[in-house]
């Protein structure tokens, strides 16, 4: 029976618009996460990332707020249904809480993909924009 992830993240000192283009655009997506991806703010428009491990398809974008794709990993077994990935993006001060609703993920796959999320993007992410601020305050 697929299962459903659940996350909020809260990121400090960035902005809805950074983290959207951190996922949004190929070349800042590879950047961060190590691997390459190839993804589009068009609506319909195939991606793939973590160099072609995942693969999906843009379903809904509200630029720098919402983010609704389909998404499937290389190694999933045909009888395994393409997932539903949302990213929400809400600005809280100088912070963003990005909340994530990963739908129909198969059984076999959800603890990995629970902490994968952590491990491959949220901490990553937090990193690459700790390291930014450091670089534009000079330190």
């Amino acid at each position: 029976m697929p299962k459903t992830i659940v996350q909020k993240v809260v990121f400090k000192n960035t902005t809805p618009k950074d983290l959207y283009k951190l996922y949004m655009d190929s070349k800042n997506h590879s950047r961060v996460t190590g691997a390459s991806a190839k993804i589009s703010e068009k609506i319909g428009a195939k991606y793939s990332a973590y160099d072609d491990y995942i693969s999906g398809k843009n379903l809904h974008l509200v630029k720098d707020r919402l983010i609704v794709q389909t998404w499937r990993a290389q190694g999933w077994g045909k009888e395994d249904i393409d997932s539903t990935f949302i990213i929400n993006l809400h600005a809280k001060g100088k912070n963003v809480e990005l909340h994530i609703i990963h739908a129909n993920v198969p059984d076999h796959e959800f603890d990995s993909l629970k902490k994968g999320w952590h491990e491959n993007y949220w901490d990553p992410w937090k990193k690459f924009l700790l390291e930014k601020t450091k670089k534009e305050k000079g330190k």
